[in-house]
């Protein structure tokens, strides 16, 4: 009697502890997440996760040297600016408000500035029209009210432009040199003339050997 009761003790205890066990691991994965935790790094493997996000925080702000050179580009034009095409195609008058030509390009310095305008004088629809470059200083600007449009006027006149030199650009300039180069003749490839062959009449018989 002894013997089968220390054996049913046992069985119980036995399934006591199966039943515990599954109890105490829900216990201890739902600990706090506060307390401490020691990941162990597996070898060969990635870093932890906890790790990874520890990392610092990439900034979104432009270097300090972008900003600044951000800083020197324009934006807008600014009352004292004039664009080139403004200027381009523009009637230029004298003294006396009589039209004297247009304005068919600008010629720049390479360190900025305007040195001169182009202005196309004579000629009639463009025909037999000659350039000449004013001093940029000599054509005064004037600002038309309540809208972006130039009057330009100039102390030269019709007559004056029409005797000053004309004036060339690198391009008709190199054009020139290239035309006035003399052409060399004296390299001039022989050819050999070949009589040709006379045609063998019909009817003559060829010697017998």
């Amino acid at each position: 009697m002894t013997k089968k009761l220390a054996t049913t003790v046992a069985a119980g205890a036995l399934l006591i502890g199966l039943a515990v066990a599954p109890v105490s691991f829900a216990q201890d994965a739902t600990k706090p997440m506060d307390q401490p935790q020691t990941m162990q790094p597996v070898p060969g493997g990635d870093a932890p996760a906890d790790q990874a996000q520890t990392k610092p925080p990439i900034s979104e702000e432009a270097p300090a040297d972008v900003a600044a050179a951000g800083a020197t580009y324009l934006t807008e034009q600014q009352p004292d600016q004039i664009a080139a095409s403004t200027y381009i195609g523009q009637t230029v008058y004298n003294a006396g408000d009589e039209k004297i030509g247009e304005i068919n390009d600008l010629i720049m310095k390479k360190d900025g500035g305007v040195e001169a305008a182009v202005i196309g004088v004579g000629g009639f629809l463009g025909m037999g029209e000659k350039n000449v470059a004013v001093p940029f200083d000599r054509i005064a600007i004037a600002e038309q009210p309540n809208t972006d449009a130039l009057k330009l006027t100039t102390t030269e006149t019709v007559d004056t432009l029409k005797t000053a030199p004309e004036f060339k650009t690198k391009s008709q300039q190199v054009a020139e040199q290239n035309a006035n180069q003399p052409v060399d003749t004296s390299t001039t490839s022989s050819t050999t003339t070949t009589a040709p062959a006379q045609p063998m009449q019909q009817g003559t018989e060829q010697p017998q050997q």
